[in-house]
């Protein structure tokens, strides 16, 4: 199978696929290097496939637009990463993404997809078995959540929840 087919095929595995699928796992699919299935990815990206690669594989991303989003702007620590993202899917929502303002890079953003207890730990555990700093460690713990849900009603009560558990920046009125 050549290169142009083989894209072709990721895309087919990834319309069907009932969540992420690791490169490793369409590396062996499709006989070829984890390598080749990276930058397969890029060339897909290229080409605006709406891809995106969370801690647990590679995904095609199709937005619900029955579903709501809001942006949170939030601040903690290392320590507080569980509590924070339990805060959010327990109260239904889905954390999208993360992102920080770099002072040299400018916006970063990472694609994070957590909608649950069990996507947070293996989130989170991935993190410390990979001994990788978060994002938030550039940024003195401050960044911004793209979280989605059914209604503005729960984005309301999440907000208040990270509002009462101290993570919620807060706007000044001058």
């Amino acid at each position: 199978m050549n290169g142009k087919e083989r894209r072709i095929q990721i895309l087919k595995e990834l319309e069907t696929a009932a969540g992420p699928i690791s490169g490793t796992m369409l590396a062996k699919q499709m006989g070829v290097s984890r390598q080749v299935i990276v930058q397969d990815m890029a060339l897909l990206r290229a080409t605006n496939k709406n891809i995106i690669s969370t801690t647990r594989g590679y995904l095609l991303y199709k937005e619900d637009v029955s579903k709501v989003k809001r942006a949170f702007v939030v601040t903690h620590d290392f320590e507080h990463m569980c509590e924070e993202l339990y805060s959010i899917v327990d109260c239904g929502g889905r954390m999208l993404d993360v992102s920080i303002f770099h002072s040299v890079y400018g916006l970063i953003t990472v694609d994070l997809i957590i909608q649950n207890r069990r996507e947070a730990d293996e989130f989170l555990a991935k993190m410390t078995d990979m001994n990788s700093e978060p994002l938030l460690t550039l940024t003195k713990g401050n960044h911004i959540h793209t979280v989605e849900a059914d209604n503005e009603e729960i984005l309301d009560h999440i907000e208040q929840v990270l509002r009462e558990n101290g993570f919620l920046v807060e706007e000044k009125n001058d």
